[in-house]
């Protein structure tokens, strides 16, 4: 009767350890990933750069801190992102050269964007339309031309909850060759740009 009980004890003894090993949370379970982030929709924002550059048929390399805002809509198949975006900037690159100051006080463009979504990442290509006022300065005459181009780039934005993003975005912009009276050339403007932004998605 004794090794009846004691084998009884022993077995309610290893049953209430293999329950408390069942309940104890183990340690080595894997990390959760982040939750996809949702690209799809209406956004809008703001933006931070730096430009710098040069402008054709001129020894001026115009180039200054920019800023302004976004807006754009996203389409999301799967983990490929379509979008359009159009952005309007304020810019301070100018330059002096051979007695000739140009500069670029805004500038803007609309572009597609494509994109390919990992997790709470998402990298993407742009190319589209850019424009913006170019200013000749000279022998106290000024000119404006407003001059149309193209720009393109590369980007990654990553979602940090479900209604905002941050964004880190090179772009370059060449703004086409128009004639200028004060100076008797035909100049434009190139520039490379890199900006950070956040987005707030409706």
């Amino acid at each position: 009767m004794k090794k009846v009980l004691f084998a009884a004890a022993i077995a309610m003894t290893a049953g209430s350890a293999m329950a408390a090993d069942l309940q104890r949370p183990s340690y080595y379970a894997p990390a959760a990933l982040p939750a996809p982030f949702n690209w799809a929709g209406f956004y809008a924002g703001l933006n931070l750069g730096y430009q710098w550059g040069s402008v054709t048929h001129s020894a001026t390399d115009p180039s200054g801190i920019f800023g302004g805002g976004q807006v754009g809509y996203n389409w999301q198949n799967a983990r490929w992102v379509y979008g359009i975006e159009t952005d309007l900037q304020l810019s301070g690159a100018d330059d002096t050269g051979g007695g000739v100051q140009f500069e670029n006080p805004w500038w803007g463009s609309t572009r597609g964007r494509i994109g390919y979504a990992w997790n709470a990442f998402m990298f993407y290509g742009t190319l589209g339309l850019a424009y913006g006022d170019v200013k000749a300065h000279t022998g106290g005459l000024s000119e404006t031309r407003t001059q149309f181009g193209w720009a393109g780039g590369l980007g990654v934005e990553v979602g940090l909850n479900k209604a905002w993003s941050a964004k880190a975005e090179y772009l370059y912009m060449d703004l086409g060759d128009r004639s200028y009276g004060i100076t008797g050339t035909h100049s434009g403007l190139w520039s490379n740009m890199l900006r950070l932004g956040v987005n707030y998605h409706f």
